[in-house]
């Protein structure tokens, strides 16, 4: 049994967040790849050997870490906002801004981040990482769907978030609200949203953005 009293915090996940956090002062320099991993774990102490044991994919885990920071800070921002007291169109719509948000205090980092989870080998990550952080939308906004629906909203709601924070990062704030609201509209009403369109379809339209991401076109509507 651990000597450690119950609040203490838990050594592993404190430590992943210190090596987030030094390895975001030079993501835009050095990208994301091992060197990264080695310039965080010099900047807290560590021995590469010791931050490659708690983050054995490197970048990858680096990549993860970040995505549910902004996660963890969108639903953060969204503490204030009681989802009940609006509709279903405005609960999503706030969501996706707030999440879209929470990536933009370090745009050029955001970018090459979004750049590395596009590249082939991580595309899968990417898609992974989009689907937990539109789950945590819909969960905030008082989703219990536990059919097919469950999935459909959530593969839906993964490339809107994922095309409106490539705008957000290529054309500024108004048209990527501009384009949210678009998105949205061609999803309504919501019941074609959670049972018209197929699961597939909207996983196929995640991963071909995630693609123009990669080769730096922006993402069309």
């Amino acid at each position: 049994m651990s000597d450690q009293p119950d609040w203490a915090p838990d050594w592993a996940d404190e430590t992943e967040g210190r090596l987030l956090t030094a390895a975001l002062d030079h993501a835009e320099t050095l990208g994301w790849t091992r060197h990264l991993v080695a310039a965080a774990a010099r900047d807290v102490g560590l021995a590469l050997a010791e931050a490659e044991l708690l983050l054995p994919e490197g970048p990858r885990d680096l990549a993860a870490l970040l995505a549910r920071r902004d996660d963890a800070a969108a639903l953060a921002a969204l503490a204030a906002v009681d989802p009940a007291a609006l509709k279903i169109r405005d609960r999503i719509r706030t969501g996706v801004l707030a999440r879209t948000e929470a990536a933009m205090n370090r745009e050029a980092v955001t970018r090459r981040w979004m750049g590395f989870l596009a590249l082939p080998p991580n595309a899968t990550l990417g898609l992974r990482l989009l689907w937990a952080s539109a789950d945590s939308l819909w969960r905030w906004a008082g989703d219990t769907a536990t059919d097919e629906n469950h999935y459909s909203k959530r593969a839906l709601l993964a490339e809107i978030l994922l095309s409106t924070l490539a705008i957000r990062l290529t054309a500024g704030a108004e048209a990527a609200a501009t384009h949210l609201d678009r998105r949205i509209d061609a999803v309504m009403s919501f019941e074609r949203w959670k049972g018209g369109l197929k699961l597939t379809d909207a996983a196929a339209r995640a991963a071909r953005a995630l693609g123009r991401l990669r080769y730096g076109n922006r993402v069309g509507t």
